[in-house]
């Protein structure tokens, strides 16, 4: 709730450290710090998919429960724990782990959702998130319930990664009934309190809420008492059937989960157990299961008592439940009205933000529209400035360039007029030159052709003379 969302970011502001929990890395044994609520501190075995993370659960830098978690079918494979007394007030505030979804982040405790909201990387890729419940018809049911750990340890049960999606009814049922067994059947029968060490865990199904979070097949309870006359339990609970609470040997529930799991090693195995003490357990669970009270230690109520409270509690039954239905109904129904407050204000502080926000961008468009324009004047100006003067001094060297043209028109004119006389004087010895040297070269070519072609006739006619003539004597 609202209220509780405050106190506690209250308490995480004023107390450092406040509620912490610890992703647990692949070189580190077992789950490192919370090795202590398995007996031996030997966590169990088989558990090797990829996919299982390790979580250390921490609260005031102290560890107070361990779990399996599947990154896969974001729910808790399994917490281990031990019975602690409960606290009568329990406080709810629901918390993530960072460290699931971004190793790499800096934060190294379980915080509220809300306040990560996009500073880590990838939230809820690799676990459950609120909005994965809200309007699924599912409670966030705790595998290690709030009830069976005193005050200081109740905070910390309260994370998304001790949680799997259960009806309201069966998340009840399997409170009530987990309570019960561990107060009136477990605790009392074995001889040293500090050794209980329970495991409760989820087989996950093929049903997802949302697609993404799967609903457990089944739940179950394994109990060890670790004690010199130890025993363990195992005890099974159907989603379809909430009433259901079968026990059976610690053996035959491993073998309805992932093939090689060993939940428990040493005294509380089962072929080292006292199977005294484990008749007396089933007998105590047995009861349990048929309604009757339970008592503790050696001194139990005499049967008649039992016969006239379990005859007392058929006869109360109807009543109570009817009892149950009507406070289920109102708690509902002030939900429901707190619910669509909740969404009414929420409707309307959105629109009212939106509008706000608009508002608020429209006047930073349009302050920064002034902006530019206001920067850009002395640009514009300087540029006029300066493409003024370029034009002035463009019409300058045009005008220079046109009067120089001008200038040169006559300058050249008389020039070459004022040349001319010296050009044709100084022309006339150099055509008398030439006329001289043409007329010696007429009579030359005169002379040659003449004496060629009197050549010719000499020739010729000697040719002749020696054609037609007859050679004669020398004298001849």
């Amino acid at each position: 709730t609202m209220k509780t969302s405050v106190v506690f970011l209250l308490c995480v502001s004023l107390f450092p450290g406040f509620s912490r929990g610890r992703v647990v890395g692949e070189d580190e044994t077992g789950f490192a710090e919370c090795n202590v609520f398995f007996p031996g501190q030997v966590p169990p075995e088989g558990f090797t998919e990829p996919f299982h993370v390790k979580i250390c659960q921490q609260y005031n830098k102290e560890p107070r429960f361990a779990t399996l978690y599947s990154t896969k079918d974001k729910i808790p494979l399994y917490s281990a724990f031990k019975y602690t007394k409960p606290a009568q007030n329990e406080e709810e505030s629901w918390l993530v782990e960072p460290q699931i979804d971004d190793p790499e982040n800096d934060l190294r405790e379980m915080v509220p959702e809300v306040d990560i909201i996009g500073s880590v990387a990838n939230l809820g890729a690799n676990q459950a998130l609120t909005s994965d419940y809200v309007g699924s018809g599912y409670e966030r049911g705790l595998l290690n319930p709030s009830l069976l750990n005193k005050e200081d340890f109740q905070m910390a049960t309260y994370t998304l990664t001790n949680a799997v999606p259960l009806s309201p009814s069966l998340s009840k049922s399997w409170h009530r009934d987990i309570g019960r067994v561990v107060e009136q059947a477990l605790v009392p029968h074995c001889s040293k309190k500090d050794r209980l060490y329970l495991l409760a865990g989820a087989i996950p199904s093929s049903v997802r809420v949302k697609g993404k979070v799967s609903v457990p097949e089944s739940l179950w309870l394994a109990a060890c008492c670790d004690a010199p006359e130890g025993w363990s339990l195992g005890l099974v609970k159907k989603i379809n059937d909430e009433n259901s609470l079968g026990d059976l040997t610690v053996g035959e529930l491993e073998k309805q989960l992932l093939a090689g799991v060993r939940l428990f090693k040493g005294s509380c195995g089962d072929d080292n157990q006292n199977q005294g003490k484990r008749e007396a357990v089933l007998q105590s669970v047995s009861q349990i299961c048929s309604g009757e009270q339970v008592g503790t230690g050696d001194n139990q109520e005499a049967k008649g008592s039992g016969l006239v409270r379990r005859l007392a509690g058929i006869i109360a039954t109807p009543f109570v439940k009817l009892l149950e239905l009507l406070i289920y109904l109102f708690v509902e129904l002030v939900k429901f009205v707190f619910y669509f407050l909740w969404l009414v204000i929420k409707r309307v502080a959105g629109t009212v933000l939106d509008g706000v926000y608009s508002l608020w961008n429209g006047m930073v468009s349009y302050l920064k529209a002034i902006s530019m324009v206001l920067i850009s004047i002395p640009y514009d100006v300087g540029r006029v400035i300066i493409n003024i003067f370029l034009g002035f001094l463009q019409i300058i060297q045009d005008v220079v360039s046109l009067t120089y043209r001008i200038l040169c028109i006559p300058v050249g004119f008389v020039l070459h007029l004022a040349a001319f006389p010296y050009h044709s004087i100084c022309a006339i010895p150099s055509v008398l030159k030439d006329m001289a040297t043409g007329i010696g070269g007429t009579f030359s070519l005169v002379i040659d052709a003449t004496a060629a072609l009197l050549h010719g006739f000499y020739y010729l006619a000697g040719h002749i003379v020696k054609r037609f003539i007859p050679k004669g004597s020398s004298d001849d």
